[in-house]
């Protein structure tokens, strides 16, 4: 039996991808088209990458240059200003804060995600729903990390903990640590995981939890 849900935030409770998709093509657009089309392309297959990793490696693989400590801290620094307050205005996937409210008593809920956590915690906070969640966790920590310290903490069984996400990222960290996963398909991510079982948006989360 089912007893925590983890959730990934971007894609799964908020409706937030496209805000960073077009962060990322806008922090590298003046470096041409063919640089923003491989950065997009990338970003939206990995979903669960942090920004740090993303941007060392794009500027690495795509730019052929090393991102200094000084640098990688000013470009994130850019990439949050440009996308907090648009996170807390984006609007909920359909279902996912109904689904919240509904079932915090019944199961315990936790975020995992590749977001910094500070500025997760800040994004939950303006939002007014931090009281739904046991614990919250971002990046620099990973996601298979923060599976290993929730499976830790609570002594749950393997069998009673589910993984939703929305990346492959999240899927690998969730088989890792040998939970259930439970993919959301949207636009970006159509053919993303395979045969697993997957949700189109989170009305349909809690038969699909029962269906395990």
């Amino acid at each position: 039996m089912i007893k925590a849900i983890i959730f990934d935030f971007d894609g799964v409770i908020i409706e937030s991808v496209n805000i960073k998709t077009e962060a990322f093509a806008e922090i590298y657009r003046s470096h041409g088209p063919k640089v923003v089309e491989r950065v997009v392309e990338h970003h939206m297959a990995n979903g669960g990458m942090s920004r740090f990793e993303k941007f060392k490696l794009y500027h690495r693989e795509l730019l052929g240059k090393k991102l200094s400590d000084d640098g990688l801290s000013e470009i994130t620094h850019q990439f949050s200003r440009m996308v907090t307050q648009k996170v807390i205005e984006a609007p909920y996937v359909k279902g996912a804060i109904e689904f919240i409210e509904s079932n915090y008593t019944s199961f315990d809920l936790f975020i995992s995600s590749a977001t910094p956590e500070n500025e997760l915690r800040e994004i939950i906070e303006k939002r007014k729903i931090s009281r739904y969640f046991k614990e919250i966790f971002g990046s620099p920590g990973k996601k298979s990390d923060h599976i290993k310290k929730i499976l830790r903490r609570y002594s749950y069984d393997q069998s009673e903990v589910v993984f939703v996400g929305d990346a492959t990222n999240d899927k690998e960290a969730a088989q890792l640590n040998g939970i259930c996963f439970i993919g959301r398909r949207h636009r970006g991510n159509k053919n993303a995981f395979g045969d697993c079982l997957c949700i189109h948006d989170l009305t349909s989360l809690e038969k699909a939890i029962q269906d395990y």
